[in-house]
């Protein structure tokens, strides 16, 4: 006998144009009630007929094994009241917002990650919820699976559906107190997820442990999960594992070797780096009068080159000697410049850029900036990417946006408070229109002055009469990033913004979730 519930989604799926209703029978007696004069009614009264019978007529199932012992208790503090009944709303929040809040259930990351660092755990009843939205949304499960604690580990063993939270092991204590048994077990026995997990975390806490892991067993790795635990090496990445990466660069993948070329010319001591330098040096010079950097590109891709992780074809379509030039000078220590030439960055870049053979040609010029741009993102060099970025850009006509570089990765170079100052003088300058990524490296929630100019410049953009989804994009960021404290001042816009208007509705919406999340953390700081 066929399922009455397929049948019924297959008349949905074909219309009931094309397929004829299901007809009544012994499985389903009650639909004979059904008046079937018109069926798309009648199909909807079948299905809430039979949504009911099945609810009702489910029985439970045995348990396969013993529950067993009861989770290990959880010592730390329940949130508050009015932060339940929050995480609640948070977690039965489906899609859009309405009336005057924008989309909440965006902000129930931000919710979790707070919660965590509070210390609380999540209450008993909240938990199942808890994990199920995790379980949709994989980029909530390492807040949620810590807030839902033992317990919900010890449901994820009873819920094939939780299983993630299996996967995600716990951060072990440092020290002494780890449990070395159990970490061999999972890397061994483990799923790949579960092992690139516990050599992340091993390598946080012991660095050359997680070294030590990784080595015993490299030789019968798959490439592709070798490129994966690689990138683990990043925690605690010093010169102690250079032997390792140096001799990962003749590996047979050269996936894996350019992965290990890279981590290593995050280091200036390597002698990767060194290798670098020394054909950097070759590459790039001072001009006799200090005038000019004089460039004189690779000529080939020489064995040595290859092995360093420089691809003798480029895979972006650029002159081969420009792509050569490129990741040499990206891979080269930038204390080299200043060493070699006795100037600052910031000198360094205002010089002229000519061709070793022709000193007025300056096609080398972008790629020499491009490269160092690369170079001060990997080795995470302040002063570069300073002076890359150049001064906070100042309002006024003829000052075009910079385009350096990659100005948001740049950008994530610099400390909290100096990359939402920048950022802030560009939108007093450039406006809202290139600011999206910029926005995106700053630290959230924005600070009070971030804050402020971009409640102005939104303010400007809707006077210049511009639509508010040209720039949805930042709106979208602002209602998760936007200081709490600009709540008055966007309510004063929806104020002054014309009824039933786009921008109205907007600043509205806005302002609802200001001070939605305003009372969300207040909540959570009790």
């Amino acid at each position: 006998m066929s399922d009455p519930w397929e049948s019924l989604q297959t008349t949905a799926l074909l219309g009931t144009d094309r397929r004829p209703l299901p007809a009544p029978g012994p499985a389903a007696p009650y639909d004979g009630a059904v008046d079937r004069t018109d069926p798309a009614t009648a199909l909807l009264e079948l299905a809430a007929l039979e949504t009911v019978r099945r609810r009702a007529g489910a029985l439970p199932v045995p348990a396969a094994a013993p529950v067993g012992p009861p989770a290990a208790e959880d010592h730390r503090p329940e949130l508050p009241a009015a932060a339940a009944r929050r995480l609640s709303l948070l977690l039965s929040t489906r899609g859009g917002g309405s009336g005057v809040l924008a989309n909440v259930g965006e902000l129930l990351p931000q919710w979790l990650a707070t919660a965590r660092e509070q210390g609380y755990r999540a209450p008993a009843a909240s938990v199942p919820a808890l994990l199920d939205a995790a379980r949709a949304r994989s980029e909530l499960r390492p807040d949620a699976v810590a807030l839902a604690g033992p317990l919900g580990r010890w449901l994820a063993e009873r819920n094939a559906d939780w299983r993630f939270v299996q996967r995600a092991a716990p951060e072990p204590p440092p020290g002494p107190d780890a449990a070395p048994a159990e970490g061999d077990h999972l890397w061994h026995e483990g799923l790949f997820a579960e092992r690139v997990t516990h050599l992340t975390l091993l390598r946080r806490r012991d660095p050359a442990a997680g070294l030590a892991l990784l080595h015993g067993t490299w030789s019968t790795e798959r490439a592709e999960d070798r490129l994966l635990f690689l990138d683990a090496l990043q925690e605690g990445l010093s010169l102690a594992d250079e032997p390792f990466l140096e001799a990962a660069l003749g590996d047979r993948s050269k996936n894996v070797r350019a992965t290990a070329a890279e981590l290593l010319s995050t280091l200036p001591g390597s002698a990767l780096a060194a290798r670098m330098a020394e054909r950097a040096r070759s590459a790039v010079r001072l001009s006799e009068h200090g005038t000019h950097l004089l460039v004189t590109p690779p000529t080939a891709c020489d064995p040595a080159m290859q092995r360093d992780g420089i691809p003798p074809k480029s895979p972006t379509g650029r002159g081969e000697r420009a792509w050569w030039f490129g990741e040499v000078i990206a891979a080269a220590p930038l204390s080299l410049w200043s060493g070699h030439t006795g100037l600052t960055p910031e000198r360094l870049l205002a010089l002229r850029v000519g061709d070793a053979i022709d000193e007025t040609s300056s096609t080398w010029a972008d790629d020499l900036r491009e490269a160092w741009a690369r170079a001060a993102v990997r080795q995470q060099d302040a002063a570069w990417a300073r002076a890359l970025l150049g001064p906070a850009p100042v309002p006024g006509p003829g000052r075009p946006a910079r385009a350096t570089g990659a100005p948001a990765k740049l950008l994530a170079v610099l400390p909290t408070a100096e990359r939402a100052a920048w950022t802030a003088a560009f939108i007093e300058a450039h406006g809202l229109g290139d600011a999206f990524q910029l926005l995106g490296a700053c630290a959230t929630p924005w600070t009070p002055p971030l804050s402020t100019a971009v409640v102005e410049a939104l303010a400007r953009a809707a006077a210049s009469g511009a639509y508010p989804w040209s720039h949805s994009g930042v709106l979208g960021m602002t209602e998760r990033a936007l200081s709490p404290r600009s709540a008055a001042a966007v309510e004063a816009l929806a104020a002054g913004a014309a009824p039933a208007t786009a921008w109205g509705e907007t600043f509205a919406r806005l302002a609802g979730t200001l001070r939605f999340r305003e009372a969300m953390l207040a909540e959570l700081a009790v």
